[in-house]
């Protein structure tokens, strides 16, 4: 029997039982060796007008922005304009001298300065200090309001420059934590290619990729085919959640490198190809294969490491701005050493396998997402219909 026959036999039924606990509707793409092995779109893109998912439903995909973000960083530093390893605050000034909120066993917080730099590797691996809004630490609570504030009126620059104003969670390079660093790393995007963000991406990845229906913006005539976002209750219901939707309004300046793209699956797909084949499709380069590798290998330390703690991630590394499996007895998969991806917000998941030339694309919309259910019998469900 072919992969492609077990796919259908295995993975739709999955994923009919997924929609029936969680998202109105979804859709999948596995792609092997350059073949399209598995293509499904299933449910409903708005429940209430009864529209169903199809091929060119628009997505909001969150974090899954952050693996284009990193690979449009990585093809500056194929032309040498910056190295790893450099202070960040040699092309952002506003980083020069960070300081650290620090608390002793008592929970007192003091403010001192930090040991050293941000470098530009701890933007990709989220070691900056930099974090995401909360209610956990006075960097996060300062954070959220910068970002509350930010919505649809502040760009990438403005953005960076109000974000190194806050006193970081931690020395640079001495933790890992979830945070702002690829919105960051959307802002040296800038500096260096004199380029907006947004047109920075559309010249050098989604034209040369054929990447048509990806953008921070949703324009008019596109409009009717973005996916409907639902906040789910725990006895089951849906409803309609359109209070995230501001920022991509045609007028919106905000380009998130963290989280702020729209894409269809099958661009996404696309991109997905490309980094899965060494980082070319059909002729066109975007990033070298020992580029991938780097991308693709864990960059954390021993110390790093352990703050890289969710459930799903058990037997798993972070790279780049990827996941990288590194332990696949650890996390119970049985998937290949070096597999990467990432995942979004609303439920969407990238797999990437460079051993297999196999890439993966999910996508839902659905708060919460469910992601530690539904991305690991996905995984299983695939890896367990290959030859």
């Amino acid at each position: 029997m072919n992969p492609s026959k077990r796919l259908n036999e295995r993975l739709t039924p999955l994923l009919k039982s997924v929609m029936e606990k969680g998202p109105a509707g979804c859709a999948c793409t596995v792609v092997r060796r350059g073949e399209v092995v598995y293509q499904e779109t299933l449910g409903y893109a708005d429940l209430e007008r009864k529209k169903e998912i199809t091929p060119d439903t628009i997505y909001r995909i969150y974090s899954m922005t952050k693996v284009i973000t990193c690979a449009a960083a990585l093809m500056l530093y194929e032309k040498g304009l910056y190295l790893l390893n450099d202070p960040l605050e040699e092309y952002l000034t506003e980083f020069k001298n960070p300081q650290v909120y620090r608390y002793n066993e008592y929970g007192t917080k003091s403010l001192s300065p930090a040991v050293g730099p941000i470098r530009i590797r701890d933007l990709f691996t989220m070691t900056s200090g930099l974090t995401y809004g909360g209610d956990g630490t006075e960097t996060e609570r300062q954070t959220r309001t910068i970002m509350e504030n930010a919505a649809a009126t502040i760009d990438m620059q403005a953005l960076s420059k109000a974000l190194a104003e806050v006193p970081l969670a931690f020395d640079p390079g001495t933790h890992w934590k979830y945070g702002t660093s690829h919105d960051v790393l959307a802002a040296l995007i800038e500096v260096l290619s004199g380029q907006t963000f947004g047109e920075f991406l559309q010249k050098e990845i989604f034209a040369p990729l054929g990447m048509t229906d990806t953008s921070f913006r949703i324009s008019e005539d596109k409009r009717e085919r973005l996916c409907t976002m639902y906040d789910r209750a725990e006895d089951g219901t849906h409803t309609p959640n359109t209070r995230i939707d501001a920022r991509y309004q045609p007028g919106s300046r905000h380009e998130s490198g963290g989280g702020g793209l729209l894409s269809t699956i099958g661009d996404y797909s696309r991109f997905a190809q490309m980094l899965a084949k060494g980082g070319e499709l059909d002729g066109v380069r975007i990033l070298s294969p020992k580029t991938v590798h780097l991308m693709a290998t864990n960059h954390l330390n021993p110390q790093q490491i352990k703050d890289f703690n969710w459930p799903q991630m058990s037997g798993y590394g972070y790279g780049l701005g990827v996941r990288v499996m590194t332990d696949p007895a650890a996390g119970g998969i049985n998937g290949s050493i070096g597999e990467f991806g990432w995942a979004g917000l609303a439920g969407s998941y990238l797999l990437i396998d460079p051993k297999e030339e196999l890439s993966v694309v999910y996508m839902q919309q659905l708060l919460p997402s469910l992601e530690p259910f539904i991305h690991p019998r996905v995984r299983a469900a695939i890896y367990g219909a290959l030859d």
